[in-house]
């Protein structure tokens, strides 16, 4: 019986995190891989009260970075963490 629950309590965790912090649409103006950085030209996100823009944010890995280049069209989530914007889940849209 705790297998179950268990199971439950995690698809429940995992659903909570998707809920806050969703993905937002963007294209990549500029990288900065030395310094972990992402510049986004983003449609609004919600989830942190800002309207569309172009902004610089630092990466949570810079793994993150491999594999996207500029003029790429990205889904991502960021986050603000420790007072930064942060992303932290990023990859190419189809």
């Amino acid at each position: 019986m705790r297998k179950p629950l268990i199971l439950i309590a995690a698809l429940a965790t995992t659903t909570l995190a998707l809920a806050q912090a969703p993905m937002a649409n963007g294209e990549v103006t500029k990288l900065d891989k030395a310094n972990a950085r992402i510049t986004l030209k983003h449609g609004e996100i919600k989830s942190l009260d800002m309207p569309p823009m172009t902004m610089a944010y630092r990466v949570r890995s810079p793994q993150l970075l491999e594999g996207v280049a500029v003029g790429d069209r990205v889904r991502f989530t960021a986050e603000r963490i420790d007072g930064n914007y942060t992303v932290t889940a990023l990859s190419k849209a189809p």
